[in-house]
C-alpha cells in the first residue's frame, strides 16, 4: 500500500513539474510574439516615416505657401521618429496622422498636384502603410488577448503568479480618433 501511495505522489510530482515547464515555455513563447509584433507595428511606422520626406517634398514644389502644414508634418515625423515606449509612439503617431490629413487636404486646392505622379504613388505606398500599420496592431492586440487570456485564466494563473507574469495592455487609439466623423449635406 505504502509503494502505491509513493507511486501515486512521484506521478503527481512529475506532472505538476511538466506543467511547470509547459507553462513556462507558453508565457514565454507568447511574451516573444508580443515583442515580435510590437516590433513589426515600429516597422511600419519606420517605413511610413521613411515616406514622408519624399512627400514633402513634392508637396512643397506645389504649394510653397504651405509652409505651416509641411512643417507641422515634419515636426511630428520627428517625433514619431524619436518617440520611445509605446505610449510616447501612439500620441506621436496620431500627430503625424493628423499632420498628413492637413496636408492630403491641401492637396484637393492644387490640382496639379493631385495628378502628379509622385504625390499619387506616395499617397498609395502611404495608404498600403497604414494597412499594415492596422494588420499589425491587430495582431499585436490578438497576440496581448492570448496571452491575458494564459495569465488569467486557471491553472495558468497559479503559473503566471510563480513567474511573475502580469497582463499586459491592449494597444490603444486616442479618444479622439474614436470619435465618429460629422457628416452633413
Amino acid at each position: 500500500m505504502l509503494g502505491v501511495g509513493i507511486i501515486i505522489l512521484i506521478v503527481i510530482v512529475a506532472i505538476l513539474v511538466i506543467m511547470a515547464f509547459s507553462y513556462y515555455n507558453r508565457f514565454v513563447v507568447l511574451a516573444n510574439r508580443i515583442d515580435n509584433s510590437l516590433s513589426q507595428i515600429n516597422v511600419q511606422l519606420k517605413r511610413r516615416a521613411d515616406l514622408i520626406p519624399n512627400l514633402i517634398e513634392t508637396v512643397k514644389g506645389f504649394a510653397k505657401h504651405e509652409k505651416e502644414a509641411i512643417k507641422a508634418v515634419t515636426d511630428a515625423r520627428k517625433a514619431l521618429v524619436s518617440a520611445k515606449g509605446v505610449e510616447s509612439k501612439v500620441k506621436a503617431n496620431n500627430q503625424l496622422e493628423s499632420a498628413l490629413k492637413t496636408i492630403f487636404a491641401i492637396a484637393e486646392g492644387y490640382p496639379d498636384l493631385k495628378a502628379n505622379t509622385n504625390f499619387l504613388e506616395l499617397q498609395r505606398e502611404l495608404s498600403a502603410t497604414e494597412d499594415k500599420v492596422a494588420y499589425a496592431r491587430q495582431f499585436y492586440n490578438d497576440s496581448i488577448l492570448t496571452y491575458n487570456n494564459m495569465v488569467e485564466k486557471f491553472p495558468g494563473v497559479i503559473f503566471a503568479g510563480m513567474y511573475g507574469r502580469k497582463k499586459k495592455e491592449f494597444f490603444q487609439i486616442a479618444a479622439v480618433d474614436q470619435k465618429l466623423p460629422k457628416v452633413s449635406f
